[in-house]
């Protein structure tokens, strides 16, 4: 869509990170994560959520940039059921981690091959968005309709913990019910 694209990885002259940012193409690279970050207006955080503390620790100072949020940081109860790792959420540990940056969660609930081909789904998916900066949101929601999927603000980042449960109930549904069904979330407008 147009944006410079520099990909963090520990080891950016990997075969699997190579491939990567030739798919990518236009003026795509990539480099280590603290220097990925540098000059970047939006940081899309996408490491295990169990991870996000660490991660965003060690990208220096945040301050200013837009993170958007999309991991979900889940375990497996002693009864086998998943449940989330943190008491608040794994957006508000980001926002703990980077307090100058503007956290929004947004595309947890997706999965990659409807990221990739959003028509599948049968009509627009819609994305929900979590976050304290209206201007944050904005900027990730233009982000959301320029791939073809459909923005809704869900409210403040205090929110961020509803909106990985949501994840809970789709991942519970697809594997752990005998591969049943899929679903996407989509925002139907009231009269």
């Amino acid at each position: 869509l147009g944006h410079t694209i520099v990909y963090g990885s520990r080891d950016p002259t990997r075969n699997e990170v190579v491939a990567l940012v030739e798919r990518t193409g236009s003026g795509a690279s990539a480099t280590t994560p603290a220097e990925s970050v540098v000059g970047a207006d939006i940081v899309v955080l996408a490491v295990p959520g169990t991870a996000v503390e660490a991660v965003t620790k060690s990208l220096g100072d945040l301050s200013g940039k837009i993170i958007i949020d999309p991991t979900n940081a889940i375990d497996r109860s002693d009864d086998g059921f998943l449940v989330l790792v943190y008491e608040s959420s794994a957006a508000e540990v980001i926002q703990n981690a980077a307090p100058g940056a503007f956290v929004v969660k947004a595309f947890n609930t997706l999965n990659w091959q409807t990221m990739v081909d959003p028509d599948s789904s049968g009509g627009p998916v819609s994305i929900p968005l979590v976050g304290d900066n209206a201007e944050a949101k904005a900027t990730v929601a233009g982000l959301v309709e320029g791939m073809g999927l459909e923005a809704i603000d869900l409210g403040p980042l205090r929110y961020a913990r509803h909106v990985e449960g949501m994840l809970l109930v789709w991942i519970h549904n697809r594997f752990y019910e005998g591969d049943g069904p899929a679903f996407d979330y989509h925002l139907r407008k009231t009269q």
